[in-house]
């Protein structure tokens, strides 16, 4: 009963949510048609997503414009392009979501203007309030006229309307948030009109307020309109944002202007704000990765709702659900919104409920399958559910014979394999050399900023005693004992280990690994070789705790390759280092360690470090040497993770998943 709270009704307008969870909208990419409609692949989704308990289901972005932005984001659903197709879809998604008693809010977007992705921009030229810079490409914007805004203001109206007649709650208005086109007519840095949509505060808002005026007009005043929106931008510069804590004088839209606009966003019409920080300038703080804290909006949200009369949603790593209590509690937002944890696990709701919170698999905050494939690939999925998004094509296949399967290794790999083979019905066994399940999820997951990556590999450990999996400890496999275990299927997922290479001193060369799990102790002044994710995630870790770091990569820069595909996570590691005191030396290639100095090979020459210790993360190799031993002697094995090659997290599970599956 702690958290019962969360389970009590709230309501945005005249629509009553059973609980105060909502499902924060993601780039819905890969979830719609060819003609503007849901596929099969977007209501699943979303369905599921309302089975497991979650009280408000708000899409991932839509379109109504046809005419002025039609190429700013493909595969996503327009409400207006072919109404019949999409009250259609939409309804059939719609009508399933109800029955699980959860409400669904339509997102609807003017554009993204400045923030177009470049790779879906097309040939068209990019579109803003006024001429200015693209947050990505070299180019320059071209000002949207007042007949565009007011066709897409109409646009909202017809598209809005489509949305009720299939069957959706409400509307989500994206947005003045994050820097997209509503929010660059809003904020003065991106703005530079002089009629009546530039100027004022009330000018800037004029597209904003048009837009809640005319689907109230179309809809009813009793039909809701939410709104995204960001309370503060964090823009140092240009393409230039602020990091946590860090002093500057913000040049898009500070507090006290946020506090006022959102005072007069209400008074314009809009049942709820759906409140953040950020921008496309400060990616970090919209999309969240594992450097931030968690509940890093909640403060913003506290503000909002002090001055505003209608519900506040909080979203940004809120899958702590003693944290979202006391959110709730303390007067900072009315609603949870969980984005990545939903994708991670789409019954958190009714787990929590139920009081299993120990089940619920953990989001990494890693961004690999969600933003950076959304951003690469135009499709959503998430690193650790392979399911997600993907609900009917990944589900688990039928078996008609029950299987004997040795799983060797118990990294994410090794573990995932196994759950996925004891909810199909085989009987999996798993042996691991060590004492512990999560393989390089141990090390990985030793920075606090990493806590996830533990909890991830608690959850396997739990989820596979649920299962009535045996696990062996402390058990290194040999060839003979396979050959003899009268096995249907082997699977060799023994991992990897960190490349090596001699320095000289080498008793105080250590491997990142050994310095993550604290076998090792690099004193207080070491020199990182290499400025991949685990360099430059060790040298952030080890200068929060005091320590003098210095970064020597080979390459022209940190994360030059094999870095964070979401440039959220990307951009932030890389201005964290400096941020923290690391120093780094590229285009160096190290020589020797001796008598406490580094020597390495620069562009000026030879450079010397004094260091107490030396540092390795220049990468894995596979460890792969049993399955070579056995590949021909057993009729069905499988090489996954690391053993096969060196990967990240996310294909490592993916891979497992699709093998396990299909044994």
């Amino acid at each position: 009963m702690k958290y019962q709270n969360l389970f009590t009704p709230v309501k945005i307008g005249s629509v009553t949510i059973k609980n105060r969870f909502a499902m924060a909208p993601m780039g819905p990419l890969g979830l719609a048609d060819s003609e503007g409609g849901f596929n099969q692949r977007g209501i699943d989704y979303y369905t599921e997503r309302a089975k497991g308990g979650t009280g408000l289901i708000i899409t991932g972005v839509t379109f109504s414009d046809c005419k002025v932005e039609t190429q700013s984001m493909p595969n996503c659903p327009n409400s207006t392009y072919n109404p019949v197709h999409f009250i259609r879809t939409s309804r059939e998604m719609t009508e399933r979501v109800h029955a699980y008693g959860s409400k669904i809010f339509l997102m609807m977007s003017a554009g993204f203007g400045r923030v177009t992705i470049p790779t879906n921009l097309g040939e068209f030229p990019p579109v803003a309030p006024s001429e200015i810079p693209h947050r990505w490409l070299d180019k320059m914007c071209r000002p949207l006229t007042v007949e565009e805004i007011k066709s897409i203001v109409k646009s909202f109206g017809d598209g809005a309307y489509n949305a009720k007649r299939a069957g959706f709650d409400g509307v989500e208005i994206h947005a003045v948030h994050e820097g997209y086109l509503l929010d660059q007519f809003a904020i003065s840095m991106f703005n530079l009109r002089n009629d009546e949509y530039g100027g004022s505060l009330e000018n800037r808002l004029r597209f904003a307020r048009e837009v809640v005026e005319e689907i109230k007009s179309r809809c009813g005043e009793d039909f809701p309109v939410a709104l995204r929106y960001s309370v503060k931008s964090m823009i140092k510069d240009w393409r230039e944002g602020a990091l946590p804590g860090e002093e500057f004088e913000e040049k898009g839209r500070d507090i006290a202007e946020g506090l006022e606009a959102a005072k007069l966003l209400v008074q314009y019409g809009y049942d709820a704000l759906d409140t953040d920080v950020g921008t496309y300038d400060a990616w970090w703080w919209n999309h969240p990765p594992m450097y931030q804290e968690k509940g890093l909006f909640r403060p913003y949200c506290k503000m909002v709702k002090e001055v505003v009369d209608v519900p506040v949603i909080c979203a940004g790593r809120m899958d702590n659900p003693d944290m979202a209590l006391e959110s709730l509690e303390k007067g900072e937002c009315d609603i949870v919104s969980l984005g990545r944890p939903l994708l991670a696990d789409p019954d958190y709701v009714n787990k929590l409920r139920a009081g299993r919170m120990a089940q619920v698999r953990p989001c990494i905050s890693c961004q690999e399958g969600c933003m950076g494939r959304v951003q690469e690939y135009s499709m959503i999925n998430c690193a650790v559910n392979p399911q997600a998004a993907r609900e009917r094509d990944m589900a688990y296949e039928p078996i008609l014979k029950s299987k004997k399967v040795m799983v060797v290794g118990g990294g994410v790999a090794g573990c995932e394999a196994a759950r996925v083979l004891a909810i199909r019905g085989h009987q999996p066994e798993l042996y691991e050399k060590g004492s512990q399940l999560g393989g390089n999820l141990l090390p990985g997951g030793a920075p606090e900023f990493k806590e996830d990556d533990l909890a991830l590999a608690k959850w396997y450990e739990t989820t596979l005693k649920d299962l009535r999996v045996p696990v062996y400890y402390n058990h290194e496999v040999t060839k003979d004992e396979v050959l003899a275990g009268d096995y249907d299927a082997v699977i060799i997922a023994t991992g990897s280990q960190p490349k090596k290479f001699s320095l000289g001193d080498d008793e105080k060369v250590y491997t990142a690994s050994q310095v993550l799990l604290k076998e090792k102790d690099c004193g207080e002044t070491t020199v990182i070789v290499g400025g991949g994710l685990v360099g430059c995630e060790t040298a952030l870790w080890l200068a929060e705790h005091g320590k003098k770091v210095t970064i020597v990569e080979a390459l022209d820069k940190i994360l030059a390759v094999n870095g964070p595909l979401c440039h959220a996570n990307k951009d932030m590691l890389e201005r964290l280092v400096p941020y923290h005191g690391v120093e780094v030396v590229a285009g160096a290639r190290v020589k020797k360690y001796e008598n406490g100095v580094l020597t390495a090979d620069t562009a000026e020459g030879e450079k010397t470090i004094p260091c107490d210790s030396v540092i390795l993360a220049v990468g894995y190799r596979e460890e792969n040497s049993l399955y070579h031993d056995l590949e021909f002697d057993v009729p069905e094995i499988y090489l996954l993770g690391d053993a096969k090659k060196v990967s990240n997290i996310m294909y490592a599970i993916w891979d497992a998943f699709e093998v396990a599956n299909h044994i």
